[in-house]
């Protein structure tokens, strides 16, 4: 039988926390080590701050519109909140996302490394990023490809670009540990610190293949509403 979802805001972010503690004993890991970030696209104010209030303060939105929308008066009225962008992000708006956002996720061809350094250095802000790679080769996803990817590093790096680590989405209704493990791989092979990998249906295997930062959306807010 299908356990049922917790009912508040705070019972499924407890369950979320539970979960990924007995993922990181498994893989015999710190839990501390593990970053929850609660995916809050399409969500409204009142959807998010019940989450805030429960304990977390890590949070990723798809889109810049969507994100300055909502996100000046939240973080005005939580102090401590981290906003991070785990969506495509158009070139033409690199400005508005190092002003906005404490992490970037999606990092992915050269002309947006070239967009961001300048956009950080004109703003002076320093915004980590993670270089998001096409794991599974897919043509509708974002993400470089393992060809591309020392190169885009590179010109990270002298752009001034602070890069955390490497990003993936591995391709739905298959089995996402070789994925995992592949994207594990490459960042020991470019001695990157942080993986940003797995979602509400695989985080405890991403977890356990390494995943420093998880982002969670339905799991933890509940089944998705109607896109706006």
């Amino acid at each position: 039988m299908q356990e049922a979802t917790p009912e508040t805001p705070a019972d499924r972010l407890t369950a979320i926390r539970t979960r990924m503690g007995a993922a990181a004993k498994l893989a015999r890991r710190s839990a501390e080590d593990i970053h929850l970030i609660a995916v809050s696209k399409t969500r409204s104010v009142e959807d998010i701050a019940p989450i805030i209030l429960a304990g977390q303060r890590l949070f990723g939105e798809n889109r810049v519109q969507e994100a300055a929308s909502k996100w000046p008066a939240l973080k005005e009225r939580h102090p401590g909140v981290e906003l991070h962008l785990i969506g495509q992000l158009q070139s033409n708006k690199a400005e508005e996302a190092v002003a906005l956002f404490d992490v970037i996720h999606s990092v992915d061809r050269l002309s947006l490394v070239t967009a961001l350094g300048k956009a950080m250095q004109r703003l002076g802000r320093a915004v980590p990023c993670f270089i998001q790679v096409n794991i599974g080769a897919e043509a509708q996803k974002g993400g470089c490809s393992f060809m591309e990817l020392p190169d885009l590093l590179k010109a990270a790096q002298d752009a001034g670009i602070p890069v955390a680590g490497l990003m993936c989405i591995p391709p739905a209704d298959v089995e996402a540990a070789p994925f995992f493990a592949l994207l594990a791989e490459l960042s020991a092979r470019h001695n990157l610190a942080q993986l940003s990998m797995g979602m509400s249906d695989d985080f405890e295997t991403a977890i356990m293949l390494g995943a420093t930062y998880i982002r969670v959306g339905t799991a933890l807010f509940s089944e998705r509403p109607s896109m706006i």
